[in-house]
C-alpha cells in the first residue's frame, strides 16, 4: 500500500514538473487583431499571437518561414498566452501524414487532463480523409462526416449541436482536401456558438457553450501538420458570468 502511494506520488511530481516545466517556452504565430483594426483602413498589421508550450516537448511546434510545423509527438497542446472570449478565427492547415488528427481548442483551460493529456474546450476538429480508410471495421468505414470539421465539447463543457452525430456537431457537406492540400477554416466564435466555414461555406455549428471565454489551444495528437495564415479578430465582448469562464493560468 505505501509502494503505491509512493508511486502515486511520483507520477503526479513528474507530472506537474512537465507541466510547469513546458509552460516556460514560448512561440510566436499568427495575427490578432481588433475590430476596429479590421473594420478600417487602418494599414496596421496587428500584433503577433503568442503561444506557450502546455505540455509537449520542445521540438514539437516549430516554425518554418511563414508556417508553424508540429511533429504530432507527443500528445498534448500549445495554448495562447491570453485568453479569448468572442472572435473570427481563420487558420489553412495540411496533414502529411495518412489519418493524421489534430484541431483547435476554444474557449479552453489549457489544463491537460491526466489521462489523455489533452485540455477541455470546444474543439474544431482537423482530421484527414484518409482516417476512415484506416479505422474501418468489419468491411465498414466510419462516416467521412467524422473527420470532416466536427464540432464538440470536450472534457465537461456542454454544446448543443446544430448537426447531432450524438453530443457532437457534424458538418453538412463533406469539403475537405486530401493530404499534403490546405485547408482553410474561418471559425466565428460569439456567446457560446461557434460557426465553422470550411474551405469557402459554412457546414456546420453548435451553441449554448457551457464554457465561453478561455484560451485557444492548438492540438499535436500523433501526426505531423502544418498551419498557415492564422489571423484572429477580436470581437466586444459579451455578457459572461464567472463560471462560463475558464480559470485565468498565472
Amino acid at each position: 500500500m505505501k509502494n503505491s502511494k509512493l508511486i502515486f506520488l511520483i507520477i503526479c511530481h513528474t507530472f506537474l514538473y512537465q507541466f510547469h516545466s513546458a509552460q516556460a517556452i514560448t512561440l510566436t504565430f499568427g495575427t490578432e487583431k481588433t475590430s476596429h483594426q479590421f473594420y478600417s483602413n487602418t494599414k496596421s498589421r496587428g500584433t503577433d499571437i503568442e503561444w506557450i508550450n502546455v505540455n509537449t516537448a520542445p521540438d514539437t511546434w516549430s516554425r518554418c518561414k511563414e508556417e508553424l510545423v508540429c511533429t504530432g509527438k507527443p500528445i498534448g497542446v500549445m495554448r495562447s498566452k491570453k485568453q479569448y472570449e468572442n472572435f473570427m478565427l481563420h487558420v489553412e492547415w495540411k496533414h502529411m501524414e495518412p489519418g493524421g488528427n489534430s484541431g483547435v481548442f476554444v474557449w479552453s483551460d489549457a489544463i491537460p487532463g491526466a489521462n489523455n493529456r489533452l485540455p477541455n474546450g470546444v474543439e474544431v476538429q482537423m482530421l484527414d480523409l484518409d482516417w476512415v480508410k484506416l479505422n474501418t471495421r468489419d468491411g465498414v468505414e466510419p462516416p467521412i462526416a467524422y473527420v470532416h470539421g466536427e464540432l464538440f465539447g470536450v472534457g465537461g463543457v456542454e454544446t448543443l449541436p446544430d448537426n447531432p452525430r450524438g453530443t457532437r456537431s457534424k458538418s453538412i457537406e463533406n469539403r475537405c482536401k486530401g493530404r499534403g492540400e490546405w485547408n482553410t477554416y474561418d471559425v466565428v466564435c460569439v456567446d457560446g456558438v461557434v460557426k465553422l466555414s470550411v474551405n469557402g461555406k459554412f457546414v456546420n455549428g453548435l451553441a449554448k457553450s457551457s464554457q465561453k471565454k478561455g484560451y485557444l489551444c492548438l492540438e499535436s495528437e500523433g501526426a505531423e501538420i502544418h498551419f498557415r495564415n492564422f489571423t484572429l479578430v477580436e470581437l466586444p465582448g459579451g455578457i459572461t458570468t464567472a463560471v462560463q469562464i475558464a480559470p485565468l493560468i498565472k
